[in-house]
């Protein structure tokens, strides 16, 4: 009887707990690289695919702050308190421990009373931008797990940009971009994560969500990765085979993830009204208590190990690999193509380890992009086969089209080609040089393409003014909407609201009222001027 009801009781258990557990109890964690097994030939090993713990990778990161000098207190000033913006008593003194507030802060134990965080100096330039970039390094390819989460201690920017780099800081992609009004601040329609779906998690958006209000958590801004994963993985990402089976097959996807740096660009502060006060500019500054980033070292799969040694992150490579990433095959282990090993099938996933060497050709040199070679009779020389990592030429040693070369990186690293990401509005092609700039469409100009030249405004690619607030002055009363046209008041047409309306119909009379400007006017000397049809304005 006894037994029966421990029997009842346990498997009551059990089923409560699976429904109260929020992620699955196993689904993969990839915490041994091998195993030893018994089979009738003895003894072997037994490889599976392998990645290090999800921990807390502010411990190992470097903060930097442009400009240097943006945090408070060299030379001391006061600021206002955060509850009562007009208590203007407050002192931010770098030489004082207790009134410092140092970079550093961001990122020490959180819980304490009162709590600690970094702080700007105030607006006193203002109407001059409050503008910071925070960047964040690690000198290593980290795999995001878990929500960033900027905590501040000061009301969240009206404007902000979350940004990530793939190459050490050199290019810099959008990763979010918060603000209180996101048509205004950035020309984007505002979305939530929410607005998503399987085919759109790339998209980068603009939110609202975290820049209004005054709800409990209105200090926090999220960016959200796990919402992302519960595309492939459900709600409670107890799917995770789906998960996998995506990172593994598609690769945008998986770099979606993957960063060597994060900048969090401060562009405005918190107002909280439509108009600055010039009267209290001490109540507007930044203030960060606390920036969380889970993730792990990126080593394909390839090692349980990443140490921290000299301030640098190191995978220790199983498999025969090896590499900052475990990138390559070992020497004499380049029997077949290095390949990163595979979460499928789950528990154990796929080694895919790499094989001793069994012959090689001639000088068959490829910096580990290649494990395979050709001779060319014709030639008399040996060039590298299905070059990888977007590399081409007889030894890899080139970049195919629409990648250039990584300056930072060796030439046997697997990041030395970066894709240009020309914006396909502005450049002519997907093409870049070698110092990965585009070719430009005219009138835009950037390095990628996605910037205006004078004269022209953004409108799905850089397009020619037709008026403006400087040269292409409305006439007549007319106003420039959007630099695309002239909004002319009833009497009066034409591109600059030059022409009287009565003028096209032929009932302009001398007892209209409405006689045409006298031609010698200057905004019909400008006018004509502009279109390229007239004489010099001077005889």
């Amino acid at each position: 009887m006894y037994l029966s009801r421990f029997l009842s009781i346990h498997a009551l258990w059990v089923t409560v707990s699976s429904v109260m557990q929020p992620y699955p109890l196993v689904w993969g964690h990839y915490d041994v690289c091998k195993t030893q097994i018994y089979t009738e030939e003895g003894k072997v090993w037994d490889y599976m695919a392998c990645q290090p713990e999800s921990t807390d990778m502010t411990k190992y990161l470097k903060v930097k702050l442009d400009p240097p000098d943006i945090t408070c207190g060299d030379p001391p000033e006061t600021f206002c308190a955060m509850g009562n913006p007009y208590m203007c008593n407050n002192e931010c003194d770098a030489s004082t421990p207790e009134l410092a507030h140092p970079p550093e802060l961001m990122f020490d134990f959180e819980g304490r009373h009162p709590s600690t965080f970094w702080q700007s100096a105030t607006w006193k330039d203002y109407p001059k931008p409050l503008q910071v970039n925070i960047t964040l390094s690690w000198s290593k390819t980290i795999e995001l797990t878990d929500n960033i989460v900027i905590t501040f201690e000061s009301g969240r920017p009206d404007q902000m940009i979350l940004e990530k780099s793939l190459d050490y800081g050199r290019t810099w992609q959008p990763y979010q971009y918060y603000a209180t009004d996101c048509l205004d601040a950035f020309h984007m329609d505002p979305k939530s994560v929410k607005d998503l779906s399987q085919h759109t998690v790339l998209e980068i958006i603009c939110t609202e969500e975290y820049s209004t209000g005054y709800m409990t958590n209105s200090k926090i801004i999220h960016f959200e990765i796990k919402d992302r994963f519960a595309f492939f993985a459900g709600p409670w990402l107890r799917n995770m085979a789906s998960l996998y089976g995506q990172l593994d097959t598609t690769k945008k996807l998986r770099d979606f993830f993957t960063v060597t740096d994060l900048r969090i660009r401060l562009l405005r502060p918190a107002v909280g009204e439509i108009f600055v006060d010039e009267l209290h500019l001490a109540r507007y500054f930044y203030a960060i208590s606390d920036i969380k980033v889970h993730g792990r070292c990126k080593c394909n799969l390839h090692a349980t190990v990443c140490v921290y040694d000299n301030s640098k992150l190191t995978c220790e490579c199983e498999h025969n690999t090896t590499g900052p990433d475990c990138g390559k095959c070992k020497k004499n282990y380049q029997g077949r193509p290095w390949s990163p090993g595979s979460y499928l099938p789950i528990p154990k996933g796929t080694a895919n380890t790499c094989i001793p060497s069994i012959s090689s050709i001639g000088n068959c040199e490829c910096f580990g992009h290649s494990n395979r070679c050709s001779y060319i009779d014709l030639l008399n020389t040996v060039i590298c086969v299905s070059c990888k990592h977007n590399t081409r030429g007889q030894h890899c040693e080139l970049c195919r089209l629409g990648y250039f070369r990584n300056a930072s990186a060796q030439l046997d690293d697997e990041n030395v080609c970066i894709e240009c990401y020309c914006n396909p509005l502005g450049s002519v092609h997907d093409r870049c040089n070698g110092s990965g700039f585009c070719e430009c469409k005219t009138g835009t100009t950037g390095p990628k393409c996605d910037e205006c030249l004078p004269g022209n405004s953004w409108h799905s690619g850089c397009q020619p003014n037709v008026c403006d607030n400087e040269l292409l002055h409305c006439q007549n009363g007319g106003t420039c909407y959007n630099n695309v046209r002239c909004l002319c008041p009833a009497a009066y047409t034409g591109i600059l609201c030059e022409k009287l309306r009565c003028e096209e119909a032929g009932s302009c009379g001398s007892d209209s009222g409405q006689g045409a400007p006298p031609l010698g006017s200057p905004a019909l000397l400008l006018l004509t001027a502009l279109l390229g049809t007239a004489s010099p304005l001077l005889v």
